[in-house]
């Protein structure tokens, strides 16, 4: 009966750890990213967000797709409201649609270079969702 023991221990060692992660990701989100922001609010305030884990809701528009050098699928897209607009852009596929309401996680640059242009207010998405659909649907 010595192996049953062991894999008992194995299996308490792991749910503990699992726990761990869990409770880590509760406290570490909520913290990193903030209140819910406009994206008036960035645009009135760069300096405040800049280098930032922010968490904007907006439109989607202008979404476009394209692949880096490397061939990563990357994305990009203007994020905007009834007051101005942000610029965002990520790695993956935009699991988002033209015309959707969005809340975008991510780190805001005031202003970043790219070769010799200069880009401004861009949040570089490490979690984009559509509004209306906060619950992952499984079916799809």
């Amino acid at each position: 009966g010595e192996m049953t023991v062991r894999t008992q221990v194995r299996h308490s060692l792991y749910s503990r750890m699992a726990l761990g992660i869990v409770a880590w990701t509760c406290v570490a989100f909520p913290s990193m990213a903030g209140p819910m922001l406009k994206v008036a609010d960035l645009l009135s305030n760069p300096d405040q967000y800049d280098k930032q884990m922010v968490m904007v809701v907006g439109q989607a528009t202008n979404i476009q797709t394209a692949a880096n050098r490397q061939g990563q699928l990357a994305y990009g897209f203007v994020l905007k409201d009834q007051n101005g607009s942000v610029k965002v852009v990520g790695i993956g596929k935009a699991e988002v649609r033209e015309g959707d309401q969005v809340i975008v996680e991510g780190i805001f640059n005031r202003l970043r270079q790219v070769g010799r242009a200069i880009v401004h207010n861009e949040i570089k998405a490490s979690v984009v969702r559509p509004v209306n659909r906060l619950t992952p649907d499984l079916v799809g």
